[in-house]
């Protein structure tokens, strides 16, 4: 859209009204305040006047025939500079001791920066009026590469799933996991002020898996005795090849177990019908997989009370059973923002 055609200082009231409204709008729904204000045409200075407008009188200040008013503690640019903050520096970055904004934090910010007092409750408001919500993040190994990460998305899978096609392979993402007796996850109604007790064992035991997902909604897993070694992993890809109507390609992390000597022996040996490929180290955020673990944990064995080996087994076996039957459930995982690649 042309900058010039709406230029805020040639619109008449009733159009400038609904444009403020617009753009207040967008940006509530979570766009950057940035992209709305090209996508409207306006310049950055005006959307975050505008801003200003909104968070000093709600909606009614946007009303371009009003004039005047108290004024703002927070101008247009100060408004700028907080969002650009907090939506793009780590905390760690301006010499705070943690890596998550906090409500507090944000308050120190602006008090450092501009010497200008906000509760935390007007800090949460600012923040929301900015299009800004409280989230849980995605955290990655500082020892990650970006530019491997950026090489795996654009070059690496795309040549993977075209070799795919090529020899009609169905793609699958593996992984292992350990599940313990005492993981628990999930919340309970109770007295206010008053923790509710759930009783359970205090005893400690677990199970280790396998499995692999495809983007079609396919799980294999398999239940092992003790730690996923190489001579387990080998077992597993034989699983999985059974009953294959064609060729099968499995995407598994850099674990010494994947890239044993022995498992390269035995890729080779059934190199007309498979064959394995690495993720960039350090991103297991990048492999779908993760969500069937995750899927087990937190729906299938956090909220229940588990009292023996025998019960924990059962419990892994029907939920794990429940996940291969929802093929439904398998894609969803490949859906994720970090995931989404490889659907």
């Amino acid at each position: 859209m042309n900058k010039n055609k709406n230029d805020a200082r040639r619109l008449d009231h009733k159009t400038l009204t609904e444009l403020r409204t617009r753009a207040i709008s967008a940006v509530q729904a979570g766009e950057s305040p940035e992209v709305v204000a090209k996508a409207l045409g306006v310049s950055r200075g005006a959307m975050y006047n505008w801003l200003s407008l909104y968070r000093q009188g709600g909606w009614d200040a946007l009303n371009a025939k009003k004039r005047g008013g108290r004024k703002p503690k927070l101008n247009d640019k100060m408004i700028h500079w907080i969002y650009k903050t907090v939506s793009m520096k780590d905390p760690r970055q301006l010499r705070f001791p943690f890596a998550l904004w906090t409500t507090q934090m944000v308050a120190q910010l602006i008090w450092d920066q501009f010497k200008i007092r906000l509760s935390r409750s007007s800090v949460g408001r600012l923040l929301t009026q900015l299009g800004l919500s409280a989230q849980r993040p995605l955290w990655r190994a500082y020892q990650q590469n970006p530019e491997v990460v950026e090489r795996w998305l654009k070059k690496e899978y795309p040549q993977i799933r075209a070799l795919a096609a090529q020899y009609k392979a169905e793609i699958y993402f593996g992984d292992e996991a350990g599940v313990r007796s005492d993981f628990h996850a999930g919340t309970t109604w109770g007295v206010k002020g008053k923790t509710p007790v759930v009783s359970s064992t205090g005893a400690r035991f677990g199970v280790n898996l396998i499995s692999a997902v495809s983007p079609r909604g396919q799980m294999r897993f398999m239940v092992v005795k003790g730690r996923v070694g190489a001579k387990v992993f080998i077992e597993f890809i034989k699983r999985l090849l059974y009953g294959a109507k064609g060729m099968v390609f499995l995407i598994v992390d850099g674990h010494p177990a994947h890239k044993a000597k022995i498992v390269k022996k035995f890729v080779d040996s059934v190199s007309d019908c498979f064959k394995l490929f690495y993720l960039p180290p350090y991103s297991p955020e990048l492999n779908p997989d993760e969500l069937v673990w995750n899927d087990l944990k937190n729906q299938g064995i956090g909220r229940k009370v588990i009292t023996d080996l025998l019960q924990l087994k059962k419990e892994v076996l029907s939920h794990m059973w429940f996940l291969q039957k929802s093929p439904h459930l398998i894609r969803s995982f490949f859906q994720s923002p970090t995931t989404s690649y490889a659907s």
